[in-house]
């Protein structure tokens, strides 16, 4: 494992790639830039719910890796949102692209950075100052 500057380590992978794992182990990334993500539904909720397991399987690794902190389906369902965390729009944009969902056309997202000047004590570590 390998430690970066942004409180987290690097593990080589068999393949020769790099996974990012939070380091300290934590429930959130700190000092990053939160992001809201709108998922909008492209095609019938049946090919949506062919690829569930997928996008879930998808959601799991994300959290693990310390990258989303809230996700769920809008209500009415057509669609879904996540809180997460990035270090760029740039590394968020690429990560959506690999969602199940994007990959396979059955949803758009819509990406918006913000600062958190306000949030819970949960979140305090990626509260920012204007």
């Amino acid at each position: 494992m390998v430690p970066t500057s942004l409180g987290s380590v690097r593990r080589i992978t068999a393949r020769g790639g790099c996974l990012r794992l939070p380091w300290p182990p934590c429930p959130f990334r700190s000092l990053e830039i939160m992001f809201v993500l709108e998922l909008s539904y492209a095609a019938p909720l049946d090919r949506v719910d062919a690829l569930m397991k997928d996008h879930a399987g998808w959601l799991d690794t994300q959290y693990a890796a310390g990258v989303f902190i809230a996700s769920g389906r809008k209500n009415p369902r057509d669609g879904g949102v996540i809180l997460a965390v990035g270090e760029d729009r740039a590394e968020i944009e690429r990560l959506a692209a690999t969602d199940p969902f994007a990959a396979h056309g059955v949803c758009a997202y819509r990406i918006t950075e913000f600062i958190a000047t306000g949030t819970s004590d949960a979140l305090a570590p990626h509260r920012q100052q204007v």
